[in-house]
């Protein structure tokens, strides 16, 4: 993992926005949110702050965090929104102070108090096993119930998994599997996983993709997605593992100095506490603050979720991407 962040750091200095100088002029936000909720938020920023020019930039999380890091405070960006939270540990030292900035009533452990004053919580990304009930009733099988289940020959190439080097999803499952079974535990599973694994995705979305092509009847992949795609009428159903659901944190912050520009700091007011409430309405509805309402139809409650003790730790992420080697 360090050698693909330092990989990542040597593309970021390299790596050219092409800034005109009406970008130069702008409010500029990095986002590492899917493309759809990108272009929401740069919908609503456009009607909220007409006379701005504020531009939405999609770029990756670790493409984001090692850019922030080469560059610091005279990076372009001024807001970044949905880091991963173990990076956002990674550039603290150009994040902006937000002590005493009006944010929502977090739950226990989530408020920006409990971030070290550096970011706001933005959303909490659970996962479960996602399968495709007719690619299983074609092949004459029942659905798992859990890890353990997943290593029956039966499904073999049947499964998918995000690679964990490119997905913060493929993350997360695999530090349950830490969490759960101890380092060598874990990767002696995924030896054994790996029998069954047709492919090991690039992206968390991977999985999905396949089982709406029925290539795979089971995926490892994000529970919202895969309501999405339920509420679309995929023949889909979500099982937690009973282990609990895993997930990842990602957060939403300020850029050092940013913090003395008023319109800035409105901007970034707006999206942390009313755009923040829209996308946890009908995008990304795990639960982070107190009140928090779900309007996504068929979405599961009262979610158990899994041991992720130490998830937003990047040393500890460093240390087991290392391990990986698939």
């Amino acid at each position: 993992m360090k050698k693909l962040f330092t990989g990542l750091v040597l593309v970021a200095i390299l790596l050219v926005f092409n800034v005109t100088k009406q970008e130069q002029d702008s409010i500029i936000i990095y986002s590492s949110m899917e493309q759809y909720r990108v272009e929401e938020l740069q919908k609503q920023l456009n009607n909220q702050f007409p006379d701005e020019n504020i531009m939405v930039m999609y770029v990756p999380t670790a493409k984001s965090a090692a850019k922030i890091k080469v560059e610091e405070e005279s990076t372009d960006a001024d807001i970044i929104v949905g880091l991963e939270t173990s990076y956002l540990d990674k550039i603290e030292s150009s994040l902006a102070d937000l002590s005493g900035i009006q944010t929502l009533n977090y739950l226990d452990g989530l408020s920006v108090t409990d971030n070290d004053n550096k970011y706001v919580t933005w959303e909490k990304q659970a996962g479960a096993f996602i399968v495709n009930t007719d690619v299983l009733e074609e092949h004459g099988l029942e659905a798992p119930k859990s890890y353990d289940d997943l290593l029956d020959p039966k499904y073999k190439g049947l499964v998918a998994m995000p690679d964990p080097k490119s997905s913060g999803t493929g993350y997360f499952f695999y530090k349950n599997l830490v969490n759960e079974r101890g380092i060598e535990g874990a990767l002696d599973y995924i030896d054994e996983l790996a029998n069954n694994v047709k492919s090991f995705t690039e992206s968390g979305s991977g999985p999905v993709k396949l089982l709406i092509q029925e290539e795979i009847a089971i995926g490892l992949g994000l529970t919202f997605q895969g309501i999405e795609q339920i509420n679309q009428g995929s023949p889909f159903e979500i099982i937690f593992p009973e282990e609990g659901s895993p997930y990842s944190l990602t957060g939403t912050a300020l850029i050092k100095g940013r913090e003395e520009d008023e319109k800035i700091v409105e901007i970034f007011n707006f999206i942390i506490n009313d755009f923040l409430v829209y996308d946890k309405e009908y995008f990304s509805p795990e639960l982070i603050y107190e009140g928090q309402e779900n309007k996504i139809e068929n979405y599961p409650e009262h979610i158990e979720y899994a041991n992720m003790d130490g998830i937003s730790d990047i040393e500890e992420k460093e240390r087991l991407l290392e391990l990986w080697k698939y």
